[in-house]
């Protein structure tokens, strides 16, 4: 089920944006085969298999790819995927024998995702760096954050994910279709540094136009203006306000018995001191939820500053059933929604011994494939997954 029900797509175990653009692809109906590594990548603590949401809603087999039978075993399993997703350092994939020149000979339609933080050529190409390092060369992290304070570290939503995970995953629907058209497969390089700076594009038009300001904190979306930004309330937790419109800055004016009159002009940055101080006297007088009670729902253009413990139940989340319970672990589900393809619901995290592995495998080949492989004597690389 899904929108993309029939795509069968080979991911090649990674970690951050790699499996987050092949858990999107898969939520919405792809068949995704990831080939793990016989031992695991970890990062810091390890973290349970079934709290690993990027790895649901896939089969999983483990191959060794430092062996010649393993690396045949993997190109079998490329020859019969519409596209590929991986995100090693560049060049690895070329030294395994598993580069694309060698996949689109194999298979000529193939789609080549590549994912990395700097791009495949460039002076820092082969740099380790992870999400904050990205951000930072692209004046996305120097224009995030107070005025008069360091820059705030957006957590790696922006980079690894919107930046890179999301192009992507759009870069390989859109080579998907082009190979449709005219029968030839190609390479997807997402660099999370391009995504960024694509997602940067508004804000470096008003830059150009002097209608941005290259000191953070003074612009109209990241915290300058007080009728964009956060309040604390008398029981210390947050809202949130941003009614930049002139008939929303009045609604929230109302509501919260401030005088219109006594800013006349939202737009002058001389009352912009006194109208903070206003707002701020104002929110830390009652608490979020009687500010919710007031406020939710309006045209004030209002919402609770929620911890992600809170979010799942807030009553539009619930509504909507943006959350949901997956082998016993609350979490978000698919997105975007369709009216009518609509994707099943997510599987968890998988393992695979090697009776799972053999069966997913005839399942992906075929048994015509399946059969010739097993008498060649390639199975035998074929190991228990652990996860990543």
């Amino acid at each position: 089920m899904g929108p993309l029900a029939g795509l069968k797509i080979v991911e090649f175990a990674a970690v951050g944006p790699a499996p987050m653009c092949a858990m999107l692809l898969a939520d919405l109906g792809a068949t995704v085969l990831r080939i793990d590594r016989v031992t695991p990548v970890e990062l810091g603590s390890k973290r349970p298999l079934e709290y690993d949401l990027l790895l649901r809603n896939r089969e999983v087999i483990a191959l060794d790819l430092k062996s010649a039978q393993g690396r045949a075993m993997a190109m079998e399993v490329v020859a019969g995927a519409d596209a590929l997703i991986e995100g090693m350092r560049p060049g690895v994939m070329e030294r395994l024998g598993l580069g694309p020149e060698e996949c689109l000979k194999r298979n000529p339609k193939l789609v080549f995702g590549r994912m990395t933080g700097w791009g495949q050529k460039g002076p820092l190409a082969d740099a380790a760096a992870h999400d904050l390092n990205y951000i930072a060369v692209t004046g996305a992290l120097d224009a995030i954050g107070r005025q008069g304070q360091p820059p705030s570290i957006p957590i790696n939503l922006l980079g690894d994910y919107a930046g890179g995970s999301l192009y992507l995953a759009l870069g390989i629907l859109a080579a998907l279709r082009e190979s449709g058209q005219s029968g030839q497969g190609q390479v997807v390089d997402a660099a999370i540094v391009d995504g960024v700076t694509s997602l940067m594009t508004s804000m470096y038009g008003m830059l150009a136009a002097g209608m941005w300001a290259l000191e953070r904190g003074t612009n109209i979306a990241d915290s300058g203006t007080p009728f964009y930004d956060v309040y604390v309330c008398a029981d210390g937790k947050y809202v949130s306000v941003a009614p930049i419109e002139t008939r929303f800055f009045e609604d929230l004016l109302q509501r919260l018995d401030i005088a219109p009159a006594d800013f006349p002009d939202r737009w002058d940055r001389t009352q912009w001191p006194r109208l903070r101080e206003t707002l701020a006297a104002k929110f830390r007088a009652r608490t979020r939820a009687e500010w919710c009670e007031l406020l939710e729902g309006t045209d004030a253009c209002f919402a609770p500053v929620l911890t992600m413990a809170e979010a799942p139940n807030h009553p539009h989340n619930a509504a909507r059933e943006v959350f949901g319970d997956v082998g016993g672990v609350r979490q978000p589900m698919p997105a975007p929604r369709f009216s009518r393809s609509v994707p099943d619901r997510p599987t968890p995290p998988q393992t695979s011994s090697r009776d799972q592995a053999l069966t997913t495998l005839r399942q992906w080949l075929g048994d015509d494939r399946f059969t010739h492989l097993e008498l060649s004597g390639h199975l035998h690389a074929v190991q228990g997954s652990t996860g990543a």
